[in-house]
C-alpha cells in the first residue's frame, strides 16, 4: 500500500436481470478504476463487500479490488422472490458485474458462499477466473452447519446499541477465530442498519427462505453437482480451511487437492468458519498466492 492507497472505497452500482425485473447490485471499488487486474471478493451468506477492507487495502496497489454486496445484502436491493436468493442467480449477476468492469481476467476470494458463487463461474468454459481463493468452502458441506446458520439467519432481532450488536455477532461468530475488540466493531458496523431506536441486521430476513428449505436429501444431490463443478475447474486453486471449520471437512479439502484443479490447501490455526482475511498472517497467505507466478 502506498501513500496514494485509498483509506476508503468507492461505492458503485450495476443493474443485473432476474426473472421478476432488474435490480441493482453494490459494490465497493478500490484501487485504480482503470488497473487491468481485477480482483473480486465476495462474502458469506449473512454479511456484504466491507468484510474485505482489510484484505482490499492491503492488494489495492496491485489490484482494482471489487467486492459486491450480493442482493439481499448491504447496499443491494432486496429481491421481490425469495426463491432469486440462489447460487445460479448470484453467479449471473456476477457476469453481469464482470461485464461492467470489462474485467477479461478476474482473480477471485469468496468466503463461504462466496466461495460457491467462485466455483460456479470458474467451471464455465471461457471463464474469466485465472486464480481462485476458496475460504472455508467446498462442493462438499457439512450438514450440521447447515443446521447450526439456520438458528440464526432470518431471525428477527433488534440491538440498542453497537455494542450491543458487536457481542450478538460474536455469539454466533465464533468460527472467526480470535480479533481484537477493534477488529470486531470494524467487522460489525457495516453488518448493521438502523431501525430507528436502535441496529438490525443489514441483509433481507428472506435470503434464510431457500437456505432453510435444505434437507439432507437436496444437499447431498447439490454436493454432486458442485463436485461436478468442481472437478471442471482449470485455473489455479487456493482452499482455506478453519482447522476447526464445522461446515469444510478436513477430508473434503484433502479431496479438493487431490482432483479437479488440485487445490493447495491451507489450515487456519485456532480457527473454524471461518477466516475473516483480517489479520496478517491470513493476508500473506492470500497475497503470495495472488501474486505468485507458480501454479
Amino acid at each position: 500500500m502506498t501513500a496514494d492507497t485509498p483509506l476508503e472505497p468507492r461505492l458503485r452500482h450495476v443493474q443485473c436481470l432476474a426473472p421478476e425485473g432488474l435490480h441493482h447490485m453494490a459494490y465497493w471499488e478500490w484501487g485504480d478504476a482503470a488497473n487491468p487486474r481485477v480482483l473480486v471478493c465476495v462474502h458469506g451468506l449473512t454479511r456484504q463487500g466491507r468484510d474485505f477492507d482489510t484484505l482490499a487495502r492491503a492488494l489495492s496497489a496491485e489490484y482494482r479490488v471489487v467486492c459486491p454486496d450480493v442482493v439481499g445484502r448491504g447496499e443491494s436491493d432486496w429481491m421481490k422472490n425469495p426463491a432469486s436468493y440462489a447460487i445460479p442467480a448470484y453467479v449471473a449477476d456476477m457476469v453481469t458485474l464482470l461485464a461492467r468492469l470489462d474485467a477479461r481476467e478476474v482473480h477471485w476470494v469468496g468466503t463461504s458462499m462466496g466461495g460457491l458463487i467462485g466455483m460456479g463461474l470458474a467451471a464455465l468454459p471461457e471463464s474469466p477466473i485465472r486464480r481462485l481463493v476458496l475460504n472455508d468452502v467446498g462442493p462438499a458441506i457439512e450438514y450440521a452447519a447447515l443446521v447450526r446458520i439456520g438458528t440464526y439467519v432470518g431471525v428477527p432481532v433488534h440491538w440498542n446499541t453497537l455494542d450491543e450488536a458487536a457481542d450478538a455477532l460474536r455469539a454466533i461468530s465464533l468460527g472467526f477465530g480470535p480479533h481484537t475488540r477493534e477488529e470486531w466493531l470494524a467487522l460489525t458496523r457495516p453488518q448493521l442498519v438502523s431501525d430507528g431506536d436502535g441496529y438490525k441486521p443489514h441483509y433481507d430476513p428472506a435470503i434464510a427462505t431457500a437456505f432453510k428449505a435444505v434437507t439432507p436429501e437436496l444437499a447431498a444431490a447439490g454436493e454432486a453437482m458442485l463436485w461436478h463443478s468442481y472437478d471442471a475447474i482449470r485455473c489455479p486453486t487456493l482452499v482455506l480451511r478453519g482447522a476447526e471449520s464445522d461446515l469444510l471437512s478436513r477430508a473434503t479439502a484433502l479431496a479438493m487437492a487431490q482432483r479437479g484443479p488440485r487445490a493447495r490447501v491451507h489450515e487456519v490455526a485456532a480457527t473454524g468458519h471461518a477466516p475473516t482475511l483480517v489479520h496478517a498472517d491470513q493476508v500473506a497467505v492470500v497475497r503470495d498466492f495472488l501474486l505468485s507466478a507458480s501454479p
